[in-house]
C-alpha cells in the first residue's frame, strides 16, 4: 500500500481561514503562487474550474481563495471573505469559467492572469490537506511543489542565459540539486525550474531579474 502521509501535519491540515483544506486553503496558495511568478497583482483575471472545483467552488470557497491569493492573502487571512469586493476596489477584472472538461486531477484550475504588458497561465492542483502542485507554467509542463527551495525563471531562448544565471547562483554559494530547461523552440520562450540544497538566498533573486532577456523570476520555498 502506498504511503499517504509523510508526518501528523499532513492529517491535521493548515491554519485557515474557510470550510476545506483542498478547496480553500489549498486554492489560496494556488492564486499566491501565481501571484508570485506573475510578479505583480494582475488587472484581468480568468479562472478556469475542472471537475470538482467547477461544482463546488462557491460553495466551498474556492473563489474567495483563488482570488484571496491572487491579491497576496495566505490561508488563514481574516481578508479572505472579503476577497472578490476587494479585488473589484483595485480595479482587478475577474471572471469564473467553469468546465466541463477532464483534469488529471479533480481539484484542478487553470488561471490566466495578465495587465498591459504581460500574461501568464498556470496551471495549479490542490493535492489535499491544503498542499498543492503547480504543473504548467505558460504550456510548459512541470512539477513545482511546496517545501522544495526552486527558482522558476521565464525567460528569452538566446546563447549564455543558463551559464549567466549559474554564475550568479555559483558566487551566491548556491548549490543546484537539479535543472529543468524546456523551450517553445528555438529563440523563443523558455523556462527554467532550478531545484537548489538551501532555503535562503538573500538578493539573488532581485539579481536575477536584472538580467537581460528573463522576463519573470520567482523563488519557492
Amino acid at each position: 500500500m502506498a504511503q499517504r502521509y509523510h508526518s501528523v501535519f499532513d492529517i491535521i491540515g493548515p491554519v485557515m481561514v474557510g470550510p476545506s483544506s483542498s478547496h480553500t486553503a489549498g486554492a489560496a496558495r494556488i492564486g499566491k503562487v501565481v501571484q508570485n511568478i506573475f510578479g505583480s497583482t494582475p488587472k484581468k483575471v480568468d479562472i478556469y474550474l475542472y471537475e470538482s472545483f467547477a461544482k463546488t467552488y462557491r460553495g466551498h470557497g474556492t473563489d474567495i481563495a483563488l482570488v484571496g491569493g491572487l491579491l497576496g492573502m495566505d490561508p488563514a487571512d481574516e481578508r479572505l471573505a472579503d476577497s472578490i469586493e476587494i479585488a473589484k476596489e483595485v480595479g482587478m477584472d475577474v471572471r469564473f469559467i467553469p468546465t466541463d472538461e477532464k483534469a488529471e486531477h479533480p481539484n484542478s484550475v487553470r488561471m490566466i492572469v495578465s495587465n498591459d504588458e504581460k500574461s501568464l497561465s498556470v496551471l495549479g492542483i490542490s493535492i489535499g490537506g491544503g498542499k498543492i502542485q503547480i504543473s504548467e507554467v505558460n504550456g510548459f509542463k512541470i512539477q513545482l511543489e511546496e517545501n522544495q527551495p526552486t527558482f522558476l525563471i521565464v525567460h528569452q531562448d538566446v546563447p549564455g542565459i543558463i551559464a549567466q544565471v549559474s554564475n550568479i547562483l555559483a558566487d551566491k554559494g548556491i548549490n543546484i540539486g537539479t535543472m529543468t530547461v524546456s523551450r517553445e523552440s528555438k529563440g523563443q520562450q523558455a523556462i527554467m525550474m532550478i531545484e537548489i540544497d538551501q532555503y535562503e538566498v538573500g538578493e539573488t533573486l532581485t539579481e536575477l531579474r536584472q538580467v537581460d532577456h528573463i522576463k519573470q523570476a520567482s523563488f519557492f520555498k
